[in-house]
């Protein structure tokens, strides 16, 4: 059954993109403000109990006091302005560089919440395959579709970290800023994997393969429908183990490279396990989405609650996995107490408490308590709203892994995050179903769709 997008989707997906697109380049053009502006907009929100309002007045109580202590002492009095002075300049440094940073930030954390749920799906594809997996023939084309988002996802996401680093002082990742680290032995002890062209290179040759193997496994598929006997299913099973091999290493380097290096004085040797679960969860989630847009528009009619409930078991699975490596890598460090370890949390929990709790519940609680039960799994629209919490759940864990380490406590969700979304989402959708027009929804030749047309839980 032949699938064709629709104008409303169509339009839908480039008036997302040209509003994302004018809304980032507007978060660029006012976020590059001198220092001297910055003091400005900070000495306004100060007097009108704005903004910083609680650290402008923790700066006028602690002024007070110093001149209450220091009445009649000059020197002393000398020595506490002058210290006044330096705490005032580092502080509008701060965030002038954080108000620098963040377009930047909030374009990385959309590009690469849509690049991971391209790649999730492609592992997970692999994973049918690898397994000869009996119920899921009916929707590798879907997964095909997603899938067709991973190319041009990965190079935006490398793109950005790439040019962002090439700006200097302003970039996301620190050490990429030769300044920086001339003055820390902590990254220069890390600088034969940290340099920025060995850091493309290793970008170029992931990307390389994965898209390597989604060409020729979808090349495969297709030439399958028309065959007269198995080899070309043959030939994906056996290029899908061997990328599932070759994936498992690249994710998580890739993790390490894309993300943690963000913040290049703490690791953590759980973070490609917790990065590929959140990447499993939300590829899974948007395959049961998009698997049920599309029965809802009449096509893959053989398509089954089986099937659903299948996906939504996954996307359960899947979120319990994520909370066990989330409280392993919390735990783990909160209990050994290292101080280079716990500073990453102490930060979130600081600066991030709203948005970091406010993860788990949506990533953990949420699915538990709503996902459960097997009879709820089966109904379309519960795990459309159920998909949609666990979406926005791990945009914002991406989020809470991004923002800490750029912008540091002046994060907000405004202009820069919700147009980056807009943009992405909008690129997302255009490619993907663009995708699902080149070939027959579901495959004709594959030997396990029989056994994926009765498939019965």
């Amino acid at each position: 059954m032949e699938y064709k997008i629709s104008n409303r989707l169509r339009l839908t997906a480039i008036v997302l993109m040209i509003v994302g697109v004018l809304g980032v380049s507007y978060s660029f053009v006012t976020s590059g403000k001198t220092f001297e502006q910055v003091e400005t907009m900070l000495a306004n929100e100060s007097h009108h109990g704005g903004g910083h309002g609680e650290e402008a007045g923790h700066d006028t109580h602690a002024s007070e006091e110093s001149h209450a202590e220091t009445a009649g002492h000059d020197n002393a009095e000398s020595h506490g302005a002058h210290a006044e002075v330096n705490e005032h300049t580092k502080h509008v440094n701060h965030v002038m560089h954080a108000m620098h940073k963040r377009p930047w930030a909030a374009i990385y954390v959309a590009a690469f919440f849509f690049f991971m749920i391209a790649l999730g799906v492609l592992a997970f594809y692999a994973v049918q395959y690898a397994a000869q997996a009996g119920w899921s023939p009916l929707l590798l084309r879907v997964m095909e579709g997603i899938t067709a988002y991973m190319l041009p996802g990965a190079l935006i996401v490398l793109g950005i970290a790439i040019a962002s680093g090439l700006i200097g002082h302003y970039g996301l990742f620190v050490w990429m800023d030769p300044d920086v680290v001339a003055h820390d032995k902590l990254i220069q002890g890390k600088s034969g994997w940290l340099d920025i062209t060995w850091f493309g290179v290793r970008g170029l040759i992931f990307i390389a393969g994965w898209w390597l193997y989604r060409h020729y496994s979808r090349k495969f598929s297709i030439a399958q429908d028309n065959a007269d006997d198995n080899k070309n299913f043959k030939k994906t099973f056996r290029i899908s183990a061997a990328f599932l091999v070759f994936f498992l290493y690249t994710e998580s380097m890739m993790s390490w490279d894309w993300i943690m290096s963000v913040d290049p004085h703490w690791f953590s040797t759980l973070f490609g396990w917790y990065v590929l679960a959140g990447m499993m969860v939300c590829g899974i989630t948007v395959i049961a989405m998009i698997t049920i847009y599309l029965k809802s528009k009449g096509l893959l009619p053989k398509v089954n609650d089986s099937h659903i409930h299948d996906l939504a078991k996954f996307m359960f699975g899947f979120s319990i996995f994520w909370t066990y490596l989330w409280f392993s890598q919390f735990m783990l460090i909160w209990y050994s107490n290292i101080p280079e370890e716990v500073t990453y949390f102490i930060a979130r929990f600081n600066d991030y408490q709203l948005p970091f709790l406010g993860m788990v519940a949506m990533n953990f609680v949420f699915p538990l308590l709503v996902l459960m039960n097997s009879d709820y799994k089966r109904i379309p629209w519960f795990v459309i709203m159920a998909g949609i919490v666990i979406l926005v759940g791990h945009y914002v864990d991406i989020f809470n892994m991004i923002m800490p380490a750029t912008v540091g406590d002046q994060w907000a969700i405004g202009i820069p995050e919700i147009s980056s979304i807009l943009l992405f989402a909008g690129l997302f959708i255009f490619i993907v179903f663009t995708a699902l027009t080149k070939a027959p929804l579901e495959p004709k030749r594959n030997p396990f769709i029989k056994e994926s047309e009765h498939f019965h839980y």
